[in-house]
């Protein structure tokens, strides 16, 4: 019997746990849908990365999703989208839905004119970031931070380790100097951040991220496609991680989950 097209998974990988973050909103918008979630831990993290090897990455990710028949991929990876979208939708058969820094809405609604991006440096560097800036930023003065030791520190410890807290001080500081109203979050790892981040900004500044976004450009492509699951049965996720599942485990419970995720070579 041919299978439904429609049962297919969900696929979403990013360069480690942040982008739980994002099929945190997919799971929440698009309840029906199985998922299959693959954090590449072991090759965290991709911005000091080569454009060619996140390229690489990108690749290995994605074909590991497609043998296992997920029917839309998520790109839940600024680096990875930024440096190796556009080559993913033109050699694999699958739509494909890629992270950009929220630009446009803080520099739509910024009062100071001055709007901080905080990303990884394969981001910052990216032809995609600047032709964003350019398009979205005119007028705007776009205060860019790297965020340096994020993901390594979220990766190894996880979101609560208290030497977050000091490196996030030091990154933030030039940028409030400057007046920034918005903080946009270029990396789907440092929404884990937002607690300490509420913490740290001064009242009036403002915290962007893309999670919601990206769960309702899923939503409308699969209906595009005639893709979207009905509802009814159980609903599968499979959470996989290359790196240490207790910290994938601290991550999920963090965003509501109780799911178990589990160590496996990819």
């Amino acid at each position: 019997m041919e299978r439904n097209p429609r049962e297919a998974p969900v696929g979403v990988f990013d360069s480690g746990v942040g982008g739980l973050t994002i099929w945190h909103e997919l799971v929440r918008l698009l309840p029906a849908e199985h998922t299959i979630y693959l954090a590449d831990s072991a090759n965290a993290p991709y911005g000091g990365k080569s454009p060619g090897a996140i390229l690489e990455l990108a690749r290995k990710n994605t074909r590991w999703l497609l043998e296992r028949g997920c029917k839309l991929i998520v790109v839940a990876c600024n680096t990875a989208t930024t440096n190796a979208i556009d080559r993913l939708r033109a050699e694999f058969p699958v739509p494909f839905i890629g992270i950009e820094p929220a630009i446009k809405p803080a520099a739509l609604n910024s009062r100071s004119g001055k709007i901080g991006v905080l990303a990884t440096r394969g981001t910052l560097s990216s032809s995609l970031f600047a032709s964003t800036s350019r398009n979205f930023g005119s007028g705007i003065e776009i205060v860019e931070q790297e965020g340096v030791d994020l993901v390594e520190r979220i990766e190894s410890a996880g979101p609560d380790d208290p030497e977050l807290r000091d490196i996030l001080e030091r990154l933030l500081k030039p940028m409030l100097l400057q007046g920034i109203d918005y903080l946009v979050l270029g990396c789907t790892h440092y929404p884990l951040l937002k607690p300490t981040l509420e913490h740290l900004l001064p009242e009036g500044v403002r915290i962007l991220d893309c999670g919601l976004p990206v769960a309702r450009q899923s939503r409308a492509i699969l209906e595009r496609e005639g893709l979207l699951r009905d509802a009814g049965g159980p609903v599968r996720h499979e959470l996989l991680t290359n790196g240490d599942p207790g910290v994938m485990r601290q991550v999920l419970l963090q965003l509501g989950h109780k799911q178990v995720p589990r160590r496996e070579a990819f």
